[in-house]
């Protein structure tokens, strides 16, 4: 009798995942497995200011594959296509104008979300519903509301998320925490969390500031989604949604999820929140404006333990990272590795540190120097291999990331709080442990927004 070949049941699956016209890539969730041989299948949804970034980290890692890229812009779409394609150097990456077709696909184990702030949570929700894997962008969302409803997907299905605040996989920042939370500077008393002011032409339009029919090119009424329409102009459209408050939240909001979430790292509040919030000033741009979002702001956020976090955009005394203050010094921390202290000893060998190949080894400067090793660095913080890297590992561990949703959530509270107390002109108490405003009607009605229809909120 003749002898039948073996065909291995990955083998089947990929000749019938070929027969059916997409890539020969078994992804790992087909095959109920996430061994390191496996490649995770990813696609990318969004190609504006994150996208080509964040798509390129993912292309420089051998076990990710990126099979799909979905933009509703036809110029967009079709750079992100020639990107991938370019750096495979084949033509199986395929394009999508529906996000929802992506999420369909059972072959694909992740997505990469870089779209607007208006779509992160509609994007985000049919993710986790179709077993999808999530790289989110920052803020989690454009309200809290929406937030809350994109944490009860991910948790009820079971799903790994990575939020792009990669300032938590820099060692600079992470020491920084590690210093607080270790006691260094002794009871904290104070944060600064300093962000940007005023607006960036991001997308380089100029004076194309007039009503015009949208470019043939993009579907402007799908950009819009589920956001109020508004009349197509150019300058608020592309990179540049971020100043216009139906769609983004302003440099208060695009930043928040940065350096007030290196903030609540060093505070021990990755689950936690202020009590109450004050503004303090904001310059804020008629509503009927283009750019209308603030250009100047200042609050203050009370925590428990008697600690003022202040967060404020265009005031010198607020220097642009983090800061904390204690009754026995103060650590600072920002982009470009920059790290300060009042402690001179601990400045000079946390540098160090920050250079050896084995930032956690003890290290002692001279017989009188302080040691920050295990000794005095008990609490040792969550250390990655690289932001991307770490949420491809923890796709096949299934272990959190370094920024799982929960922390993103709380990590944008201070923002979100703080752009609602400025539009109602007073001080809002906040109850952290049931995420709501107390007693205050008007205010609680901003803490989410009226879809427009068809689309509908629902986790």
């Amino acid at each position: 009798m003749k002898r039948v070949p073996f065909t291995s049941r990955r083998r089947f699956l990929g000749q019938s995942v070929a027969a059916i016209g997409f890539p020969s890539i078994i992804p790992a969730s087909v095959l109920g497995e996430k061994a390191p041989s496996n490649k995770i299948t990813m696609a990318v949804i969004g190609w504006g200011m994150m996208g080509p970034s964040n798509t390129s980290k993912f292309l420089g890692e051998s076990d990710c594959q990126i099979v799909a890229a979905c933009d509703i812009d036809k110029r967009a779409l079709q750079k992100a296509l020639d990107t991938v394609n370019a750096a495979y150097k084949n033509q199986d990456c395929q394009g999508y104008h529906d996000y929802r077709e992506v999420m369909a696909r059972k072959d694909i184990d992740t997505v990469m979300l870089a779209v607007p702030d208006n779509w992160h949570a509609l994007t985000a929700i049919e993710a986790a519903k179709n077993g999808k894997d999530i790289y989110g962008e920052k803020p989690l969302a454009r309200t809290i509301a929406e937030q809350q409803a994109i944490v009860k997907a991910v948790q009820k299905h079971g799903r790994i998320w990575q939020t792009g605040s990669w300032q938590r996989s820099e060692s600079n920042f992470r020491i920084g925490a590690e210093v607080v939370r270790n006691g260094l500077i002794g009871k904290l008393r104070e944060v600064h969390v300093g962000l940007p002011a005023g607006h960036n032409d991001f997308a380089k339009t100029g004076d194309k500031r007039n009503v015009t029919p949208p470019p043939s090119e993009l579907d402007y009424e799908m950009w819009i989604g589920p956001a109020m329409m508004q009349d197509y102009i150019e300058c608020r459209v592309h990179k540049n949604w971020r100043w216009d408050y139906n769609i983004g939240g302003g440099q208060l909001l695009d930043w928040i999820g940065h350096h007030c979430d290196i903030a609540h790292w060093g505070m021990d509040c990755d689950n936690n929140g202020p009590v109450e919030v004050k503004p303090i000033q904001v310059d804020m741009p008629p509503r009927s404006d283009i750019w209308n979002t603030a250009t100047k702001y200042r609050a203050e956020a009370k925590y428990h333990g008697n600690i003022t976090m202040t967060i404020a955009g265009g005031h010198g005394d607020i220097q642009m990272g983090t800061k904390w203050i204690g009754t026995d010094g103060w650590v600072y921390v920002n982009r470009g590795g920059a790290y300060d202290c009042s402690n001179a000893a601990f400045k000079k060998i946390i540098k160090k540190r920050q250079n050896e190949k084995d930032p956690n080894s003890p290290v002692v400067e001279g017989s009188a120097a302080p040691k920050l090793g295990d000794d005095v660095i008990k609490t040792r913080l969550y250390e990655t291999p690289g932001h991307w890297r770490n949420f491809l590992d923890c796709v096949k561990s299934r272990q959190p990331t370094v920024t799982p949703v929960e922390t993103a959530h709380h990590s944008s509270i201070p923002g979100h709080l703080a752009l609602i107390a400025m539009m109602v002109n007073r001080s809002l108490k906040w109850d952290p442990a049931k995420q709501e405003i107390i007693g205050d009607a008007e205010a609680s009605k901003l803490l989410g927004r009226d879809y427009r229809g068809p689309w509908k909120l629902e986790a």
